[in-house]
C-alpha cells in the first residue's frame, strides 16, 4: 500500500513538473501573455507614478475680490500669496467678474475679503473672509482648505499678540497658540498622492495582469481545441486535473516573483517613495497572493471562449476592484454587500496588507487577517480552478468524440 502511495504522488509531482514545463513554453511563445505578464508590471508602475509627480497640488490659480482696501486685508492677501497652495492670479472688481473667471477656469477659488474686514479687527470684533473653492478636483479643495487654515491660525496669533501690545501688557508667550499641534502622517509624510495610492495600485497591477495573461492563453488554448476536434495539441496528456492546475500556478508564481520584487522593491527606491522593508519581508505575504490570483485565474476559464474574451470580462473590473480594495473609500463605509464581495477579490487584502507592511512597517504577525485570507483565498480558489479544469478536459473528450 505504501508503495502504491508513493508511487501515486510521484506520478502526480512529475505530472506537475510535466505541466509546469509545457506552460512556460507556451508563455515562451504567446507574445501577448508576454505583454500582460512581463510589460504591464513593467511599465504601468513607471507610467502612474509619473503622471502622480509633482505629488501635491501647489500654486492653484486664486482670485480677490477685496472690498476692504486697507493696509490689513493687502498684508492677509500678502500672508496667503506665500502659501506654497496658493498662486494669486489677480484681483477682481468684483464677484461677477471673480466667478466669470471661474466658470472660464483661469480661477479654482475666489477669495472675497468684506469691507468690514479691517474695522472688525481694529475694534475687537470678529473679522470674516469668504473664500470659495472649486470642488471639481478634490485635490485642489483639500490642498486650498489646508492653506486657508493654516493661514487662519498664523493671523489669528499675529492679531491676538498685536491686541495685548496695545492695552501695554507683555505679549510674551502669546505668539503661539496655547495648544499647539504637531501633525504625524503615518507612512506618507510629504502628503504625496504617489506615496499615497501606488502601494495599492502596484498589488492591483500584479493581480490583474496575471488574471489577463491566464485568461489569454486559456482563450487560445479553447480556440485551438475547436481547430483541432476538441483537443488542445499543445496541452499535456494523462494528467489529472489537480495536477494540471498545480503546475501551471506554479509557473505563473515563478514567473511573477521576480515582477512583485521590482514593484514591491525597485519601484519606491527609482520615484523615492516612502517605504519599509526588503523583498525578504513582502515576499512570503505575497506568496498566497499570487496563489490566489493564479488559482483564481484558472477558474475563470470555462468563461474564456476565445482569445480575446480576457479583455471584454476582465478589463472592466479593474475599476471596480479599486475601489472594493478601500483604497480610494474605506471598506467600513461600504455596505455589507460590497464588502462581501471585496472580500472574494485576492487584491483586496493584498491591499490591505502591504500597504501596512510598505507604510508602517508591520510584520507578518500583524498581518495575520489578511495573511489567512489569502490562504483561504487560494484554498477556495483552487477547489474551483480544479473542478473547471476537469469540466474542460470532459468537454473537450466530448467534443473529440463528436
Amino acid at each position: 500500500i505504501m508503495k502504491r502511495i508513493f508511487n501515486d504522488i510521484g506520478s502526480w509531482l512529475n505530472g506537475v513538473a510535466r505541466v509546469f514545463c509545457n506552460e512556460w513554453k507556451i508563455v515562451g511563445r504567446d507574445i501577448g501573455a508576454l505583454l500582460f505578464f512581463l510589460a504591464l508590471p513593467l511599465l504601468y508602475p513607471i507610467t502612474y507614478t509619473l503622471i502622480y509627480n509633482p505629488e501635491v497640488v501647489q500654486q492653484v490659480p486664486v482670485a480677490v475680490v477685496d472690498e476692504c482696501r486697507s493696509a490689513a486685508s493687502r498684508q492677509f492677501v500678502r500672508d496667503a500669496s506665500a502659501a506654497p497652495a496658493i498662486d494669486m492670479a489677480g484681483y477682481a472688481a468684483n464677484m461677477n467678474e471673480a466667478r466669470r473667471w471661474m466658470d472660464e477656469g483661469k480661477v479654482f477659488g475666489i477669495m472675497r475679503i468684506p469691507s468690514d474686514y479691517a474695522s472688525n479687527i481694529a475694534t475687537g470684533r470678529q473679522a470674516t473672509v469668504e473664500f470659495y473653492c472649486d470642488m471639481s478636483l478634490l485635490l485642489r479643495y483639500r490642498a486650498l482648505l489646508s492653506a486657508i487654515t493654516e493661514l487662519q491660525l498664523k493671523q489669528t496669533s499675529d492679531i491676538t499678540v498685536e491686541r495685548v501690545n496695545v492695552t501695554g501688557l507683555q505679549a510674551t508667550g502669546l505668539a503661539k497658540m496655547p495648544i499647539d499641534s504637531h501633525h504625524s502622517f503615518l507612512g506618507d509624510p510629504e502628503q504625496g498622492f504617489a506615496s499615497f495610492v501606488m502601494p495599492g495600485i502596484v498589488i492591483l497591477i500584479l493581480q490583474q495582469s496575471m488574471l489577463l495573461g491566464i485568461c489569454l492563453i486559456g482563450g487560445t488554448s479553447r480556440e485551438r481545441s475547436r481547430r483541432n476536434g476538441g483537443r488542445d495539441p499543445m496541452m499535456v496528456e494523462g494528467v489529472s486535473a489537480s495536477a494540471s492546475v498545480w503546475g501551471k500556478a506554479l509557473c505563473y508564481v515563478v514567473l511573477y516573483i521576480p515582477m512583485t520584487i521590482y514593484v514591491t522593491t525597485c519601484i519606491p527606491e527609482m520615484f523615492d517613495l516612502p517605504h519599509y522593508g526588503s523583498a525578504l519581508q513582502y515576499l512570503p505575504f505575497m506568496l498566497p497572493l499570487l496563489l490566489a490570483s493564479a488559482f483564481l485565474g484558472q477558474a475563470l476559464l470555462p468563461m474564456m471562449k476565445e482569445r480575446e474574451s480576457a479583455f471584454l470580462i476582465l478589463v472592466f473590473t479593474s475599476v471596480v476592484f479599486l475601489f472594493l480594495s478601500g483604497l480610494t473609500w474605506p471598506r467600513y463605509a461600504m455596505n455589507s454587500l460590497w464588502t462581501w464581495v471585496g472580500n472574494l477579490v485576492p487584491a483586496t487584502w493584498g491591499v490591505e496588507g502591504f500597504i501596512r507592511i510598505n507604510s508602517n512597517a508591520a510584520t507578518l504577525a500583524e498581518n495575520a487577517r489578511p495573511f489567512m485570507a489569502l490562504w483561504i483565498l487560494s484554498a477556495v480558489y483552487f477547489l474551483c480552478a480544479w473542478w473547471a479544469t476537469a469540466w474542460i478536459k470532459v468537454r473537450s473528450s466530448r467534443e473529440a468524440r463528436a
